[in-house]
C-alpha cells in the first residue's frame, strides 16, 4: 500500500482535488457565476491532463476515477441546462400513454387531459421555448426518457438519477468499444481516456443529462463492428445511434468508397429500415409536420456561440442594413444546403478506402458544420471530440476546453453574448485546426501524440 502511494501519490492527490472541484461544480455553482465556473473548469481540465500524463497506461486507476468523478453528480440537479425538465416531461407522457410528438407542454396544460405527480414542477422548470414547441428528441431518446421516469417513481430527482446511470453506462460502453476500435486502427488505446475523463464530457453529460454520450456509444460500437468487417451487424446499431440523436445521419454518404457501391446501398437500406422500425410506434399523420417544424427551428431561429455566422451578421447588419431575424432564417437554409454539398464532396473526392480516413472525413464534416452553424451549444462539441480521438486531429480537444467561454452569456440577465470571448474561443480552435491542416501541430506536447 505504501509503495503504491509513493508511486501514484501525485495522481491520487490530483484526483481527490478533481472530486472536490466537481463537488463544488455540482452543488455550489450557479451558471450566472461565470468566473467561478471558468476557474473550476480550468483547474479540473489541467489536473485531468496531468493525471492522464502520469497514468496513461494504468487502466484500472483511470477507470475508477472516471466513475468516481461521475458519481459526484448523482443526486445533483443540473445547473447549466434546463433541458432535463423536458426530458422527464416527455417520459411521463409516454408512461401515461401519450405520444410526446403530438402535443406541446402548453397544450397539455391547457387541456388538462393528463396528470402526473411532478407535472407542475416540470412545466415550471422548463424554458418557455420548450413549453410552446413539440418535442424534437428522436424515438430511442424518448424510450430512454420513459425508462428513466418509470425507474424514477414519479419524482424529478429519481428520474434524474436514472438518466445519470443510463448515461454513465453509455460512457463505460463508449470506453470499452473506443479502446477496441483504437486497437483495430493501430492507435494507443489510452487515447480513449481523453473522452472518458474529459471535464466537458462529465459535466455536460453526467452533470447536465445530455444524451450525446448514448448516441456516441452506439455510433462507436457500429464503427467497431465495421472495422471487424461485420458491417451488416453494424446497421441496427447505427440506426439506434441515429434515433438517439440525428447527427450520425449526415455521415452515411462517407461510407460509399469504404464499403463499395453495392454494400453501401445495402448498408443504407438496412439503416433506414432500422430507423423506420424504431420510429413506427410514435408515427401518426401529424408527426412528420410537427417534428420537422421543431427541428427546423434549430437551423433558422436560434443563435448561440457562433463563429462565422457572427461575422456574416456583423457585416450584413452594419453595411447592408439586414434584419437579424430574416438573416438567420436565410442563413440557416443556406448552411443546410452547403453542408450537404461539403459532405458529398468529402465522400467522393477524399480517399476514404480506409476506415480511419472515413472517420477523418467525419471530423472535417462535423467540424466545418459547427464552424458555419449559428448555434453551437457546449455539449455539441462532445460528439466531435468522441470520434476525433480515432484520428490524428486534436482541435476538438482544444475546443472542449475553449467552449466553456460561451457560458459567459448566462451571466447576463439579457443573455447577451460577449463577442470578444467568442473571438478568443474561435481563434484558439480555428487557429489550431489550421495548424493541424498544414501539418505544423506541436508534436512535443504529450497530449497531441498518437
Amino acid at each position: 500500500m505504501q509503495s503504491y502511494w509513493r508511486l501514484h501519490r501525485y495522481p491520487i492527490l490530483f484526483a481527490v482535488a478533481c472530486i472536490l472541484f466537481y463537488w463544488s461544480f455540482a452543488y455550489n455553482l450557479v451558471r450566472t457565476d461565470f468566473v467561478k465556473l471558468f476557474m473550476l473548469f480550468g483547474a479540473i481540465f489541467y489536473l485531468t491532463y496531468k493525471i492522464i500524463q502520469f497514468e496513461k497506461w494504468n487502466f484500472k486507476f483511470l477507470l475508477v476515477i472516471g466513475i468516481l468523478f461521475r458519481l459526484v453528480f448523482l443526486i445533483a440537479e443540473p445547473n447549466l441546462s434546463q433541458d432535463f425538465f423536458r426530458f422527464i416531461w416527455d417520459g411521463e407522457l409516454i408512461k401515461n400513454g401519450i405520444n410526446p410528438y403530438l402535443y406541446t407542454p402548453d397544450q397539455i396544460m391547457e387541456r388538462g387531459t393528463v396528470s402526473f405527480p411532478s407535472m407542475k414542477e416540470l412545466y415550471a422548470g422548463m424554458t418557455d421555448l420548450n413549453a410552446r414547441h413539440y418535442s424534437n428528441y428522436p424515438p430511442v431518446n424518448q424510450i430512454l426518457f420513459a425508462i428513466a421516469t418509470f425507474l424514477g417513481g414519479g419524482s424529478v430527482l429519481g428520474s434524474s438519477i436514472a438518466m445519470r446511470l443510463i448515461i454513465i453506462l453509455a460512457d463505460l460502453g463508449m470506453l470499452y468499444f473506443g479502446r477496441k476500435l483504437l486497437q483495430n486502427l493501430n492507435k494507443a488505446n489510452h487515447l480513449a481516456f481523453w473522452y472518458f475523463l474529459n471535464p466537458l464530457v462529465i459535466i455536460e453529460l453526467t452533470g447536465n443529462l445530455h444524451f450525446e454520450g448514448v448516441m456516441l456509444f452506439f455510433f462507436v460500437w457500429s464503427l467497431y463492428l465495421i472495422s471487424k468487417n461485420k458491417w451488416l451487424w453494424a446497421t441496427p446499431v447505427y440506426a439506434v445511434s441515429i434515433m438517439v440523436k440525428l447527427m450520425p445521419l449526415m455521415f452515411l454518404p462517407l461510407f460509399i468508397k469504404y464499403l463499395g457501391i453495392k454494400k453501401s446501398l445495402v448498408f443504407y437500406t438496412l439503416v433506414v429500415f432500422g430507423c423506420a422500425v424504431l420510429l413506427f410506434p410514435f408515427y401518426s399523420t401529424v408527426f412528420i409536420d410537427n417534428y420537422s417544424d421543431t427541428v427546423g427551428l434549430w437551423f433558422s431561429n436560434f443563435e448561440f456561440n457562433a463563429s462565422i455566422y457572427n461575422v456574416v451578421k456583423k457585416i450584413a447588419v452594419t453595411y447592408y442594413e439586414a434584419k437579424p431575424w430574416e438573416l438567420i432564417d436565410s442563413y440557416g437554409s443556406f448552411i443546410q444546403k452547403l453542408v450537404v454539398i461539403i459532405i458529398v464532396l468529402l465522400a467522393f473526392l477524399r480517399k476514404n478506402q480506409k476506415l480511419e480516413s472515413v472517420i477523418t472525413s467525419m471530423v472535417f464534416a462535423l467540424g466545418i458544420y459547427y464552424f458555419l452553424s449559428s448555434t453551437v451549444h457546449p455539449w455539441y462539441v462532445v460528439f466531435l471530440l468522441g470520434f476525433a480521438m480515432f484520428t490524428d486531429y486534436r482541435f476538438p480537444l482544444v475546443w472542449s476546453f475553449a467552449v466553456i467561454l460561451s457560458y459567459y452569456t448566462y451571466s447576463n440577465p439579457d443573455y447577451k453574448e460577449n463577442l470578444w470571448l467568442l473571438a478568443i474561443e474561435y481563434i484558439l480552435v480555428l487557429g489550431f485546426f489550421i495548424c493541424e491542416m498544414i501539418g505544423s501541430r506541436p508534436k512535443k506536447l504529450y497530449f497531441f501524440k498518437k
